[in-house]
């Protein structure tokens, strides 16, 4: 038994990356899905007032965000292993992946909330959806240049692991087909090989 519990979903791009961290770094938990998505209760979300997930809940009370999370997992965690951050890396281009993913993970959620509205046919301004495909764009393109500026000792990157996350999450949710990137198709694929990103695959939690 443990007395860390991560509260989230499990088609949540957003709970995968927290997901991924904790396998990945060793760290016990316990998962509790959240089940009624439309709950404005915000005891459905451990307590987070802006009804988000994931929510960490230990002895100390809940921590929102899954940044947050997952900078606890890696000081919870005894495998001793490099994981780099957000703003770890001070070269430029590094920087703007990571604003860009942030971007397109919110982007993404946007665009799925848009198409549970009424009957599905609500529309999201064309700007978003040309906004996510230009981010996706920038990223393709450096890829190559962002992976080579990272730590070489790395274990673990917050960057790596939310782009994964986010990559799988857009086809998984019908928001948009990334086949066409082919840089951030290969290197979905290659983190897809993880034992946490094979152990955390979307689906809808039963009710």
């Amino acid at each position: 038994m443990t007395d860390l519990v991560l509260v989230g979903r499990s088609s949540s791009h957003f709970t995968r990356t927290a997901r991924v961290f904790a396998l990945e770094l060793g760290v016990t938990h316990m998962f509790r899905p959240v089940l009624d998505i439309t709950s404005a209760d915000p005891a459905t979300y451990a307590g987070n007032p802006a009804l988000k997930m994931p929510v960490l809940v230990d002895a100390d009370g809940p921590l929102f965000g899954t940044e947050n999370i997952c900078r606890e997992l890696a000081r919870r965690s005894q495998t001793r292993s490099r994981v780099v951050f957000r703003g770890d890396v001070a070269d430029r281009v590094v920087a703007n992946a990571e604003e860009m993913t942030l971007h397109v993970m919110s982007t993404d959620v946007i665009l799925v909330m848009a198409s549970m509205v009424g009957d599905g046919r609500v529309a999201a301004p064309p700007k978003l959806r040309r906004s996510l495909e230009s981010s996706l764009a920038y990223l393709n393109e450096n890829l190559d240049r962002v992976l080579d500026a990272l730590p070489a000792d790395r274990s673990l990157s917050f960057l790596e692991t939310a782009l994964f996350c986010v990559l799988t999450h857009l086809p998984f949710r019908q928001v948009m087909d990334v086949a066409s990137y082919e840089r951030l198709t290969s290197f979905s694929e290659q983190f897809g090989m993880r034992e946490g990103a094979r152990r955390t695959e979307y689906r809808f939690d039963a009710q």
